[in-house]
């Protein structure tokens, strides 16, 4: 335990995901270290995200408007929609290049251990934004865990009887990966979302 502002900054440091006591610590005294320039570069960083960063009110990703630069894209396609979790899953979606459609960030996933259920997440407003019939084709990118899972099979639950595509991404192998070192659910699903190579 250290006195005062140094156990606070080490106290909230430590509420940050990922961040354990003892990282926490060292962030704190690499702060006290760092030159006074760099604290306050820091400082202003923080501030200006909490004052100019919201979520876009169409999909739910961070804007620094009132839509997100996808929603204002005239060059995406507005039959496809890719459900994801958190903001992070948009740019490791359109880290790919793969992907031109629009977006819908739920805001979590079905957790009923962590008290949150479907009316906790952004599912209501999908559903509105699917009325119209612009939307062909729902692509659901959940993490492949548990939540995930069980966010997935929700949504198709709801989605598939009102005569819209609904696709999973697909998920396997990892390249690099090692048969032996994988779980027998990654193995599955590899087996399940095989693709034919010759005739």
């Amino acid at each position: 335990m250290y006195e005062g502002a140094v156990q606070d900054l080490i106290d909230e440091l430590g509420r940050l995901p990922g961040v354990g006591p003892k990282s926490a610590q060292r962030i704190a005294f690499h702060l006290l270290a760092a030159d006074p320039t760099d604290v306050r570069r820091l400082v202003d960083a923080l501030t200006e995200v909490k004052d100019k960063v919201r979520f876009c009110e169409l999909c739910g990703n961070v804007a620094q408007d009132t839509l997100c630069r996808v929603c204002t894209d005239p060059r995406r396609s507005d039959a496809t929609i890719c459900v994801v979790e958190e903001p992070k899953d948009v740019v490791a979606i359109e880290r790919t290049r793969e992907f031109r459609g629009r977006y819908h960030v739920l805001g979590g996933a079905i957790n009923p251990i962590a008290g949150v259920g479907p009316d906790d997440l952004r599912i209501a407003s999908l559903l509105t934004r699917l009325q119209d019939g612009t939307v062909t084709e729902v692509i659901l990118a959940m993490d492949p865990n548990v939540e995930g899972e069980a966010t997935a099979t929700y949504l198709a639950r709801l989605l598939v009887p009102m005569g819209i595509a609904v696709s999973r991404l697909a998920s396997g192998l990892p390249v690099g990966g090692d048969l032996e070192y994988a779980d027998e659910v990654t193995l599955g699903r590899a087996f399940e979302g095989r693709r034919r190579i010759s005739a």
